[in-house]
C-alpha cells in the first residue's frame, strides 16, 4: 500500500513531465509535497491540474494536502449513442446472441403476448432491431454511459424487460413531453430507472407507442 514516502513518480497518473518536474525541485515522494502551495508547483513546466488533484488524492489518503490545493474536476455523467466497446471490468450484462422473438415465445401465456406487442411496438418507434441484454432484458438502439466517477460501459437506448410480476419499460422518461405521454397512457407506476406496468391490458397502446417514438427522438435519456 501507498504512503507518504510512495515516490511521486510511482502515483497511479503522473506522467514523467510533471515527475521530473518536481524532481528538478528536489521534491520525490508525496510526503514532501505536504503543505506546499500548489500555486508555485503549477509554475512548474509540466506540472498541470490533473497531476494536481491525483496528488492531492493521494496526500488525503493520508491526512495531508497542498495548500491551496487545485478545485476538483467538475464532472458530469455524460450518455452518447452508439456503443465504444469500453465497458468496466465488473459490468456483467452485455448484449447476447439469444433471438428475443424466441425468448418471448418462451414465456408464459400472458407475457408472451405481451414481450411480442412491446417487440412490435418498440421496432416500429425506433426503426432498430431487438437484441437481448442479459438473461432478460431487451433493447433497442445503443448508447455509451460515462458516470461523473469515471465508471462507463454500453448499453441499449430503449428497452423493456417482461418479468414475471411487472413488465419493465426502460429509457422512456426524462423528455419534454415524457410526463404528459404518461399521464395519459394508463395504469403504472413509476421508478429512477423504468417504468413499472403490470398487464398492457390497462395501457392505451396508442399512447405508449407515441411515448416510446417520442424518447426515441430526443434520446439518449438523461443518466439517473
Amino acid at each position: 500500500m501507498s504512503d507518504l514516502s510512495t515516490s511521486i513518480g510511482d502515483v497511479p497518473g503522473i506522467g514523467r513531465p510533471a515527475a521530473r518536474a518536481l524532481a528538478g525541485s528536489d521534491l520525490y515522494t508525496v510526503g514532501q509535497l505536504a503543505g506546499l502551495d500548489w500555486q508555485q508547483l503549477t509554475q512548474l513546466h509540466g506540472v498541470g491540474p490533473a497531476a494536481g488533484r491525483r496528488l492531492q488524492a493521494e496526500l488525503e489518503r493520508h491526512g495531508a494536502s497542498l495548500r491551496n490545493p487545485p478545485a476538483p474536476e467538475q464532472r458530469q455523467d455524460v450518455v452518447s449513442k452508439g456503443a465504444t466497446g469500453k465497458t468496466a471490468p465488473d459490468i456483467v450484462t452485455h448484449a447476447t446472441e439469444v433471438d428475443p422473438a424466441q425468448y418471448v415465445a418462451g414465456l408464459d401465456a400472458r407475457r408472451s403476448r405481451e414481450g411480442a406487442v412491446l417487440l412490435e411496438l418498440f421496432g416500429a418507434a425506433t426503426g432498430e432491431q431487438a437484441t437481448m441484454w442479459g438473461p432478460s432484458m431487451i433493447g433497442f438502439g445503443e448508447v455509451h454511459y460515462r458516470y461523473a466517477s469515471g465508471r462507463e460501459g454500453d448499453t441499449f437506448q430503449l428497452g423493456f424487460s417482461p418479468r414475471k410480476a411487472e413488465l419493465a419499460l426502460y429509457g422512456i422518461q426524462g423528455f419534454p413531453r415524457s410526463e404528459e405521454l404518461l399521464d395519459r397512457v394508463g395504469k403504472h407506476r413509476r421508478g429512477v430507472g423504468c417504468v413499472w406496468v403490470r398487464s398492457l391490458d390497462s395501457l392505451d397502446l396508442e399512447v405508449l407507442r407515441e411515448l416510446i417514438a417520442h424518447a426515441w427522438e430526443n434520446g439518449p435519456a438523461p443518466t439517473a
